[in-house]
């Protein structure tokens, strides 16, 4: 997967008990597997896929797709490998880690997909699924992972399943479907009572940037297509214009403007962006001659997200990380407002 994707790509405990009518117990797993009624057929991208038994080997490739069967109680054979966002290298984000303890789990094999998928990794574990809800699979990959068992690709447009969309069809897939529609409903919900936590957040357009602090002659921020600011508009907050203007017109998750047309970005209320630790990100911003003239950064209504941490992760919402943190990642939202 991509930096960019991931870069540019929430307490357990409260969700485990949020969850608590539809997630089942370790020992309980194959039973709560097959509650579904099977052969199932999923729509996507690529056609359809037809599952004709309950998986009992399930395989997770791309970003976040093992969080839909985790957080329904089914350890996967294997998913992939965290290289962004993890606090310790071992390859799972917290949140993760924290489901695998309590469902008294040992990690699955981690597939390292830095130079892509590793077909032969994900072959190995014998998966009777591959949820793949979440991704941005090409349609070779698809088809090389068919050869190993059914696949669940992404519905419509590449990174762009939201994070309702990725929990629906990979439960489905699971033979759980009413489950997963219980775990939307919890998630929004759990959602919707942290913004409320943040007021000052109510109305206001928040853009999300990744912006290359050597070369400021470019923006680029993420279209509606991308969970970051489809997240955002699903829980009420209005994108600004030039997101709206922009996702109209492709398909991508990310687009970049000439720095030339900061004009454009005039109804930004807080402008998000990535920057390590101590950098001088917000400086800079303000310093340049053409970046200055958006509002938002003169006024310094800037969130940095600090580089590789799991919070910065978190922003890319899915099914385990809400829990963990997404009060936090809206009080970090809101701090331009605060007091």
């Amino acid at each position: 997967m991509s930096s960019l994707r991931i870069f540019g790509v929430v307490a357990v405990a409260t969700v485990a008990l949020s969850l608590s009518a539809c997630a089942p117990a370790a020992d309980d797993t194959e039973a709560a597997a097959g509650d579904g009624v099977f052969p199932v057929t999923i729509e996507h991208v690529y056609g359809t896929t037809t599952i004709e038994s309950k998986p009992e080997r399930v395989a997770t490739v791309a970003w976040s797709n093992h969080e839909v069967p985790l957080a329904l109680g089914i350890v996967p054979v294997g998913m992939s490998k965290v290289t962004w966002g993890d606090d310790d290298d071992n390859g799972v984000l917290p949140w993760v880690e924290d489901t695998l303890e309590e469902l008294g789990a040992e990690t699955p094999v981690l597939f390292d997909e830095t130079d892509g998928i590793d077909f032969e990794a994900v072959a190995d574990t014998e998966p009777d699924v591959i949820l793949a809800a979440y991704s941005g699979l090409s349609q070779e990959e698809y088809d090389t992972l068919s050869k190993i068992a059914p696949v669940v690709a992404y519905p419509d447009v590449a990174w762009g399943a939201s994070l309702s969309e990725m929990t629906l069809l990979n439960s489905k897939a699971l033979g759980l479907e009413a489950e997963g529609e219980q775990l939307v409903a919890d998630l929004e919900s759990e959602t919707d009572a942290a913004l409320a936590n943040h007021p000052e957040l109510e109305g206001k357009k928040v853009l999300f940037s990744f912006i290359d602090p050597t070369d400021f002659s470019q923006i680029g921020f993420y279209t509606s297509h991308d969970t970051r600011p489809g997240f955002l508009a699903d829980h009420g907050l209005p994108m600004p214009e030039i997101v709206t203007e922009e996702s109209e017109g492709t398909d991508e998750f990310y687009v970049t403007v000439s720095s030339e047309e900061a004009d454009r970005f005039s109804d930004v209320d807080v402008f998000v962006t990535y920057g390590d630790a101590g950098g001088t990100i917000v400086a800079d911003l303000q310093a340049d001659p053409l970046l200055s003239q958006i509002p938002a950064i003169a006024a310094g209504n800037i969130v940095v997200f600090e580089n590789g941490t799991p919070l910065a992760a978190s922003a890319n919402p899915s099914p385990l990380s809400i829990g963990w943190g997404v009060d936090e990642y809206f009080g970090l939202l809101a701090a331009p407002f605060a007091g």
